[in-house]
């Protein structure tokens, strides 16, 4: 007969040590102290605040399309008055007015942003700035406690903790665009945080708060630093970032199974071409509507993200070769990207 786990502790040997098992009165543990461990983590949390806290400021936007203004969070990289904050911010703005953590209210400019990551260079001219110390988003590690800094609500210097979620997270920009190596984190965020730091326990900003989901509770995301570092080059030396596009409208399709078996294709699947733009190099390559691009330069193209990945600035007026299907044919060509017109991809 197999023995009950719940079994209650056996007493034998009690009553040869002359102690009623009865009469044992429960053991009781030492309460273990957790004030230096959290002091600890208090004193983390208030250290990275006081660091990153002069950094930090609000953005008051207005003359946005619709009529509609509205405020965010940005923070200091230089300390000759460039600050980082997020492009739905700012975009469209007619006028920023930019509110420091002591109060002052400086003049303020748009040097450039770039909607595709979400992020925006704003110049301030005034003395005695405090830029933040920017860390690496790429030593970050799951768990590892995450500090946000930034205005909800219009509640200014607004600050709360949580820890990083996870690594690596893809994120769609408004204009589509997918964004890679985003940061997701349970550090409250709220709108008026966009645009504000993630910072680490070391007072280095880690992360640039762009946005939440909701309802949900705890789904916030932060672009990495790393990216924000690059896009703040090219936005402070070109107040743009370049990038290039091929003239067409397309859509992800499945390539029929026995076209990939035949052509012996290492993706099964393809950029439909929809429409293609007059006089744009889908047109001069000779692409028509209906056809299916599944290379490009040698890379497989399976999605229009895969493709978005390739057509970087440096890809602008350089040949690349490409590879398509023409109803069941595969056909090769060349196509010459050019650089994305204004908004367009």
């Amino acid at each position: 007969m197999s023995e009950n786990i719940l079994c209650p502790v056996s007493d034998t040997g009690s009553e040869a040590e002359g102690i009623s098992a009865k009469a044992q009165p429960f053991a009781t543990e030492t309460p273990v102290n957790d004030a230096p461990l959290l002091d600890a983590y208090s004193n983390a949390v208030v250290s990275a605040a006081e660091e990153v806290g002069p950094s930090v400021v609000k953005l008051e936007v207005h003359g946005k399309k619709g009529g509609h203004g509205g405020s965010g969070s940005g923070f200091f990289i230089t300390p000759d008055g460039f600050l980082l904050t997020n492009s739905h911010v700012v975009h469209g703005a007619s006028k920023i007015e930019v509110i420091l953590a002591d109060g002052r209210r400086p003049d303020a400019h748009l040097v450039g942003d770039d909607p595709d990551t979400d992020l925006a260079v704003v110049r301030v001219y005034a003395p005695q700035l405090h830029p933040a110390r920017l860390g690496e988003s790429k030593n970050t590690r799951v768990g590892q406690l995450a500090i946000a800094i930034g205005n909800p609500y219009g509640f200014q210097a607004t600050v709360t903790a949580g820890v990083i979620s996870a690594l690596g997270r893809s994120f769609r920009a408004n204009t589509g665009r997918l964004m890679d190596d985003v940061i997701q984190t349970d550090a409250a965020l709220n709108p008026g945080n966009s645009g504000g730091p993630l910072v680490n326990s070391r007072g280095e900003v880690i992360g640039v708060n762009t946005a939440v989901i909701l309802p949900a509770q705890g789904l916030c995301f932060a672009i990495g630093i790393d990216t924000a570092k690059q896009v703040a080059g090219w936005l402070v030396k070109e107040g743009r970032i370049r990038r290039s596009y091929l003239g067409l409208g397309g859509q992800n399709v499945p390539v029929h199974r026995r076209l990939v078996r035949f052509y012996q294709l290492s993706e099964a699947g393809g950029i439909l071409v929809i429409s293609v733009e007059s006089g744009g190099p889908a047109a001069n390559s000779g692409l028509r509507e209906g056809d299916v691009l599944i290379e490009l330069d040698g890379q497989p193209v399976p999605t229009i993200d895969a493709l978005h990945k390739l057509l970087t600035g440096a890809r602008i007026g350089a040949p690349a070769s490409m590879v398509f299907l023409r109803n069941t044919e595969k056909l090769t060509g060349t196509i010459v990207p050019a650089e994305t017109p204004g908004r367009l991809n």
